[in-house]
């Protein structure tokens, strides 16, 4: 069985949270900006994350398995 959580960055994150995760990394221009390059997770009640290209590819088939079940 599967986990109903995945590690993103240091966070173990239940999958029934995410509401969506993007396809392109985070870029805004700003200087100050520390994610840029990382992907936006979406959280539930307009929270964010940010993650790897691993991290997110690892939350995505967490997800897609967790739905097959």
């Amino acid at each position: 069985m599967s986990s109903v959580f995945t590690l993103i960055d240091d966070k173990h994150v239940p999958l029934a949270r995410i509401v969506w995760i993007s396809d392109v990394p985070h870029f805004c221009g700003r200087e100050e900006c520390e994610v840029e390059g990382l992907y936006e997770v979406r959280i539930e009640a307009d929270e964010s994350m940010f993650a790897t290209r691993a991290d997110r590819d690892t939350a995505l088939a967490a997800l897609e398995g967790w739905f097959e079940r």
